[in-house]
């Protein structure tokens, strides 16, 4: 394997190694978002 070929692929596997690790990052630390309760929104009995 040459030089070129081998600076290609560490140089690519970084790239992927850091937007993995960013994005389960945000999927960490994200805070939910804060949604209705769907089981009382499509109860047919009123109260």
């Amino acid at each position: 394997m040459n030089s070129s070929a081998l600076i290609l692929m560490i140089s690519v596997q970084l790239v992927v190694t850091i937007l993995t690790g960013w994005f389960f990052y945000k999927v960490l630390v994200t805070k939910p978002k804060a949604e209705p309760d769907s089981y009382s929104e499509n109860d047919d009995v009123e109260r």
